[in-house]
């Protein structure tokens, strides 16, 4: 029984070590977008660098609605129905990852 709840307290800590280490990392980057919430059924990704970026949004059951790699800081999303998604923008070695709300 102790064996459980050790390895239980040291997934946790795993965890919750990576929650940190990611909410670190994504207060000091640029990467982003705008508006949110969208009702022009398009999104302006901002970045200092014109790298390619990997875009993929996920709906709130985590089934992935939109893949797609661009060079534009536009992107139509004009395809995905209204309701709240999770979106994750890849540049380099930098990710962010947001909400976002379609109206």
């Amino acid at each position: 029984m102790n064996k459980k709840y050790f390895f239980l307290l040291l997934f946790s800590l795993l965890f919750y070590s990576n929650c940190i280490a990611q909410d670190v990392k994504q207060q000091g980057e640029t990467l982003g977008f705008y508006p949110n919430p969208v009702s022009n059924g398009k999104i302006y990704i901002t970045s200092k660098t014109s790298l390619e970026k990997e875009i993929l949004i996920f709906d709130v059951l985590g089934k992935k609605v939109l893949q797609t790699t661009t060079t534009s800081r536009e992107l139509s999303i004009n395809s995905i129905p209204s309701g709240v998604y999770i979106i994750k923008i890849t540049e380099g070695e930098t990710t962010a990852t947001r909400k976002l709300i379609i109206r």
